[in-house]
């Protein structure tokens, strides 16, 4: 064999081994991909767990620091009550053949998590009353806090007490997510529909639409 076989057979045996080299680095390299993208979906789920823990924190503590008198609270819970008492029936309404399965509107919540059915007719449900799921968290909120010791007015009731209650909570009520949900239930009772202000309407147009970026 001579040196210029040889020369050939070491370069071969060579490029063998630097491609060898570079499919084991290949690998490695996707393995290390793989487990940034693993890491960067388990941040995000994270960063997303704390802000919404962080969120109900300050929706429970809202909820709990409210100063209404006896009677205010127990108009706004006359309401609350109405609004999800509403909710409910309008779901079994829709469901008819599974009433006895949602006898009520906590078993509508628990198991429209893995029902499909029972989820599309809740967001059905939502959306023809105009509310979202964060006014259910803030009314359920309030009526987990204050429904045990409070007492629900019928409609005349309330009237003879306060005419104004929708000016009394957004100037009572300080945490967004709870004031924008007790004055929702309001418009949702009396006006059987809840309409959200021009402003919400834009943010929401907004979040639905990408972004373009020249």
């Amino acid at each position: 064999m001579n040196n210029e076989t040889t020369t050939l057979v070491s370069l071969k045996e060579a490029m063998k081994r630097v491609d060898h080299k570079l499919k084991a680095l290949e690998a490695q390299f996707k393995e290390l991909d793989f487990t940034k993208d693993n890491l960067t979906q388990k941040f995000e789920h994270h960063t997303k767990t704390l802000a919404s823990q962080a969120a109900q924190d300050e929706l429970w503590t809202a909820v709990l620091a409210l100063k209404f008198t006896s009677m205010e609270l127990n108009i706004l819970y006359s309401y609350v009550v109405e609004v999800l008492i509403c909710l409910h029936t309008h779901v079994l309404e829709k469901l008819p053949d599974l009433v006895r399965g949602l006898p009520t509107l906590s078993s509508v919540l628990r198991r429209k998590v893995k029902n499909k059915r029972i989820r599309d007719v809740w967001e059905s449900v939502l959306e023809e009353c105009g509310l979202q799921e964060g006014d259910i968290t803030a009314l359920c909120t309030f009526f987990i806090a204050h429904g045990s010791k409070s007492e629900h007015y019928s409609a005349n009731v309330r009237q003879m007490y306060i005419r104004d209650v929708p000016f009394m909570i957004t100037n009572m009520v300080k945490n967004q997510a709870l004031r924008d949900g007790l004055l929702r239930a309001i418009q949702v009772i009396e006006k059987g529909k809840a309409v959200r202000a021009p402003e919400e309407q834009k943010s929401s147009l907004k979040e639905l639409i990408p972004s373009v970026k020249n």
